[in-house]
């Protein structure tokens, strides 16, 4: 496990509390900076170079009041986004990322377009273990049953989230997953079945079998349909959440990605529980997973621990970014043993591989 220190050893009073009061004005500073970016102010200051622009020039082109650009750009001042040379703006760093860089724009727009109005209702999910915040977007028990369903910007904005993250690692672990020579595969989480569509691409004799609740399963069924690998690939629509449904037995490898964080520690012992079951005697279970404990870089760590309240609030209410270590205990109690642990695989999965104990 690697120890993550967000803080500086000797920190001054003055300065913790100035850190305080970026927290406290934290939804303010996002709004702001992530208006600046999407009107345009970061673009037109981006193109000016670093001469930058007056209020009075940026307002000149009409596509912005005096007002606006001042109160915009006074917060990204603030926020290091931009900074003023003798009376012009000018596109500092963490502006140029903020215009720039893919995965802060995923972040923002996730953020905003999935998250923003549902936190609202944080307080009263943490107490209950619901997602009460999901009611701004829609009326299902957890956001997966309405992720096919759900309103657009947040539909797609949820999409480039989650698939910008594990797209990245799918082709380094391709050969993770063959190094056993399995057979049959099964992808548990399926989801829009990127995953099996590759694997089922990168071996010619593999059988999958996805596992997921149903409309997913549709999603799944149409792109594998087009990618021309649909004959090899058996749908099992499965609500894991009834704790009474057993997986097809029998099984070489079982793959989970990116799909423990989605329940609770008591479902995830249940799902473990019946993956034992479902392995054939020398099979062996993958676990894909961005585990915060395990990053190289404090950024990875930081954004990974603050994606667990959309958990709370949005998906399921009791589910989080888990610790490898929490993993690997419910594991253990469901009678597999850890075998090879793989980090620093795409941006920040980690791959954890079992077999059952004794084997």
């Amino acid at each position: 496990m690697l120890d993550k220190k967000f803080s500086p050893e000797r920190q001054t009073a003055f300065a913790a509390r100035f850190e305080a009061q970026k927290i406290a004005f934290g939804p303010v500073v996002f709004q702001c900076v992530r208006y600046a970016w999407k009107r345009g102010m970061l673009q037109a200051l981006s193109d000016a170079g670093g001469g930058g622009l007056t209020v009075a020039e940026l307002a000149a082109g009409g596509r912005w009041t005096a007002y606006a650009l001042k109160v915009v750009l006074e917060t990204c001042l603030s926020a290091g986004v931009v900074y003023l040379s003798a009376g012009r703006y000018v596109l500092d760093k963490a502006g140029y990322c903020v215009l720039t860089d893919a995965i802060t724009q995923i972040n923002l727009d996730f953020n905003h377009d999935v998250c923003y109005e549902g936190l609202f209702k944080l307080d009263q999910s943490l107490d209950a273990e619901q997602p009460l915040g999901l009611s701004a977007l829609g009326d299902w028990p957890t956001l997966y049953q309405g992720l096919s369903q759900m309103p657009e910007p947040a539909k797609s904005s949820w999409f480039a989230f989650d698939h910008h993250y594990s797209d990245t690692s799918f082709p380094s672990i391709l050969p993770d997953v063959f190094a056993t020579a399995p057979r049959r595969v099964m992808d548990v989480g399926a989801n829009t079945g990127k995953f099996s569509c590759a694997a089922l691409a990168y071996h010619p004799s593999v059988e999958l079998h996805l596992v997921d609740l149903p409309r997913q399963l549709a999603v799944a069924a149409e792109n594998l349909q087009k990618a021309g690998v649909r004959e090899r690939a058996h749908l099992h629509p499965t609500d894991l959440l009834q704790t009474g449904l057993a997986l097809a037995p029998g099984m070489d490898l079982i793959w989970m990605s990116q799909f423990l964080s989605c329940f609770s520690e008591a479902a995830i012992a249940s799902i473990l529980r019946r993956a034992a079951d479902a392995l054939a005697p020398q099979g062996q279970l993958l676990i894909m997973d961005t585990f915060w404990d395990r990053q190289r870089y404090d950024i990875a760590s930081y954004c990974l621990i603050n994606t667990s309240p959309y958990f709370t609030a949005m998906a399921s209410g009791n589910s989080k970014i888990y610790e490898s270590g929490d993993y690997i205990r419910l594991a253990q109690a469901a009678g597999l043993q850890l075998l090879t642990t793989r980090d620093d695989i795409g941006y920040c999965h980690s791959l954890l591989r079992f077999a059952r104990a004794g084997v």
